[in-house]
């Protein structure tokens, strides 16, 4: 592992030191989001996994209704007895964070007069009122089925993110860190042992130095 281009100095040991310590505080923080992150985006891919296949029943129930409507009464009644529906929805969506990543979340309100039928019964097939029952029971779960995959999708894309961000503090900057601060650490040992060298042999010559002089005397 390469290490950092600095100046093998105490104030830098210092510094790299502080850094370093950081980086594993930041390392390990980052570790438990991720945890927690695919913790949260797998019971969301269950619970979706779920709801998607009950969105499908109900729409594949609703979708077969239409088709017996159709085959008893004539094209004209049907478009007639949709034109003018009796309800208005209107969707609204708020944000909510899971782990600092904001998601949307969906709500509708309906209004009109409370009819879910906009046709008399009378001139109408049984399989039309049961259609539109099934289509009118689909929409909520829908819309949470949307609400669940936007959700995946940012969980997902956010949990790319932070395990790019351990692996780069995991396998190269606390790496450096420490390999950096082992070369200072040794350059420093060396040069105090140079020092204490030096030290020594200006003793042994001033001590030398001392001995001549009595012996000059």
């Amino acid at each position: 592992m390469a290490r950092l281009n600095v100046n093998p100095t105490r104030m830098e040991l210092t510094r790299l030191k502080k850094r370093l310590s950081t980086a594993r505080r930041g390392h390990k923080l980052l570790k438990d989001k991720r945890d927690e992150l695919m913790k949260q985006f797998l019971d969301m891919v269950r619970q979706n996994k779920t709801l998607r296949r009950e969105v499908e029943e109900t729409l594949m129930g609703a979708y077969q209704r239409f088709i017996l409507a159709r085959a008893v009464m004539s094209g004209e009644s049907m478009e007639q007895a949709l034109m003018y529906p009796t309800q208005k929805l209107e969707v609204g969506m708020e944000v909510k964070n899971i782990m600092s990543v904001p998601v949307p979340r969906f709500d509708f309100r309906q209004t009109g007069n409370g009819n879910l039928y906009s046709y008399g019964l009378a001139d109408t097939s049984g399989e039309l009122d049961g259609a539109i029952l099934g289509l009118s029971e689909a929409f909520p779960k829908m819309l949470e089925l949307a609400q669940m995959e936007k959700a995946s999708q940012l969980l997902s894309r956010e949990i790319e993110r932070t395990r790019r961000r351990v692996n780069a503090l995991e396998y190269i900057m606390i790496p450096q860190l420490e390999e950096t601060i082992r070369f200072i650490t040794m350059k420093l040992d060396e040069n105090e042992r140079g020092n204490i060298t030096r030290l020594m042999k200006v003793k042994d010559m001033m001590v030398e130095e001392q001995i001549r002089a009595k012996h000059a005397k």
